[in-house]
């Protein structure tokens, strides 16, 4: 046996006779729970496993929870996915020679991509359902170099009866978790699966070069990405005064170099809007492109930075928008109000022609708009840019933290703050854009998320009341025992008889 405790097996051992040692020792767990020949990584495994319920002796493992198209569309926006030419590339000599699948899951140790030979890709789907789309956590599979590596942070061999479930037992996997570069925290695994007769030691070293590779592609793209947003947003940060680049992950990238925000990293609210600094500053977080960064300015007045005043909107589920400006009410009709929400979904700015376009389709003219636009400047001041239309002032908004909350991937979060559609009854050309847009991307969050909380947060909201699939996802989903269930069950049957 290997003195690496993370290795199953080393060159001087018979594969064979390690596989009835281990079989011997899984019985013994299995019997009386005897753990005395087991390295301390499967030891532990077996412990979680066990206590997560999962049968050791059952005759399928490893639950398929997404169809070939959901799990395709959550490979596609996969940080991994970007990566597959470069593990491809390092594993796929090693993996054709082998006869092993090469293997990515996500963070929660749901398969989303299985290449390799189509016959041991079949044989593994039918074996013990090592398929996209199957759930290899811990928890719903047992140990596994998949789930194990991603409970313990750390790259894993396992083999034979290694595995707690006995349907796996005829295999062998070593699988290394890969980390995002900026928050550290685990994108999913890289594993090499194969037949028991396959395994060697240098599975596991493969398995984490490969991983290590991979972590530092995504450094590198991560650093080009902060110097170009350092490149792309030079003049804001030379505009006066006090100011910080910050990524979507709080991560300061510049402007900090004297220490005024306190914290190499900061908590910024989903979207933008006011905060306070660790260091004690007041302060704004202003999105930037198209939520790829915040600039963060102090707003008290013992900094240079000219105070600007904060808009905030309230849009989602509602046709007279709630607007306040420095906390003053301000009473807008419903053409003002669309006004409004385009531009705050274009902070570069409008031209006069565009927002005719997306107010009023091509039957638009710039005239209607320069009127509209001089009431409006009349109503909020002088901070509406003209040339083109932008707005000058500080702004918060619904639909924006409900966007903040999703790039995050605060699904439940969102879903729990979403009020309804933006200005429902609106028919602004550009309006219905941003409205549908931002509730396909929330259906399709809480729809992939794996979140009863979430889906029932959808469900509830005036976007998903009639959402067919959504319902029938949420009864199949929740438990028998949950009093919610009656009422899914109910509306369920109701939107079916609409539905014919």
């Amino acid at each position: 046996m290997a003195d690496n405790p993370w290795l199953s097996i080393d060159t001087a051992t018979l594969p064979a006779e390690r596989a009835r040692q281990l079989r011997q020792a899984w019985e013994r767990f299995v019997g009386d729970g005897d753990l005395e020949a087991v390295r301390m990584p499967i030891a532990h495994s077996w412990q979680r496993s066990h206590a997560a319920g999962v049968d050791p002796s059952a005759s399928r493992v490893a639950p398929v929870i997404t169809d070939g198209e959901e799990t395709s569309a959550r490979w596609d926006v996969h940080p991994l996915a970007a990566v597959a030419p470069l593990i491809r590339s390092c594993l796929g000599p090693v993996a054709e020679e082998s006869e092993n699948l090469i293997v990515v899951s996500d963070a929660s140790g749901l398969l989303l991509w299985v290449e390799g030979r189509p016959r041991t890709r079949l044989d593994a789907a039918d074996a013990m359902n090592f398929t996209e789309g199957a759930a290899w956590g811990e928890q719903d599979a047992g140990t596994n170099a998949v789930g194990t590596a991603l409970a313990v942070d750390h790259a894993v061999q396992v083999f034979a009866a290694e595995h707690f479930n006995e349907v796996v037992q005829q295999w062998t996997c070593a699988a290394a978790p890969v980390h995002d570069p900026d928050t550290d925290a685990q994108l999913g695994v890289i594993d090499l699966t194969g037949r028991m007769g396959t395994v060697h030691p240098h599975s596991l070293a493969c398995a984490i070069a490969t991983a290590q590779a991979v972590e530092a592609h995504l450094r590198i793209a991560m650093i080009e990405r902060d110097n170009r947003l350092r490149s792309q947003h030079a003049d804001r940060l030379a505009a006066g005064g006090r100011r910080a680049l910050v990524t979507p992950t709080g991560r300061v990238i510049a402007g900090d170099a004297d220490g005024w925000t306190g914290a190499a990293r900061l908590i910024l609210p989903p979207g933008g809007g006011e905060l306070t600094l660790p260091s004690g500053v007041p302060a704004f977080a202003e999105a930037v492109g198209h939520d790829e960064a915040f600039v963060v300015r102090p707003v008290d007045a013992g900094h240079a930075t000219a105070r600007r005043p904060v808009l905030k909107l309230c849009m989602l589920g509602r046709d007279h928008a709630d607007v306040t400006l420095d906390g003053r009410p301000v009473h807008l009709g419903r053409r003002h109000a669309e006004m409004l929400a385009l531009l705050t979904t274009r902070r570069d700015g409008m031209g006069t022609e565009e927002l005719a376009a997306d107010l009023y389709g091509d039957a638009g003219q710039p005239v209607t708009v320069r009127v509209q636009m001089h009431r409006l400047r009349k109503v909020l001041g002088r901070y509406i840019d003209t040339d083109p239309y932008r707005l000058a002032m500080d702004v918060e908004s619904d639909v924006a933290r409900i966007a903040g909350l999703l790039a995050r991937g605060a699904v439940r979060e969102a879903a729990e703050a979403y009020s309804g559609p933006l200005l429902p009854h609106s028919e602004a050309p550009g309006v219905v854009r941003e409205r549908e847009e931002l509730d396909r991307w929330l259906r399709q969050a809480v729809m992939t998320a794996e979140d009863d909380d979430a889906l029932w947060a959808w469900a509830q909201s005036p976007s998903g009341n009639d959402d067919l699939p959504a319902w029938k996802r949420l009864l199949g989903r929740l438990a028998f025992e949950d009093p919610r269930r009656s009422l899914a069950a109910a509306h369920l049957g109701n939107l079916r008889r609409l539905h014919g």
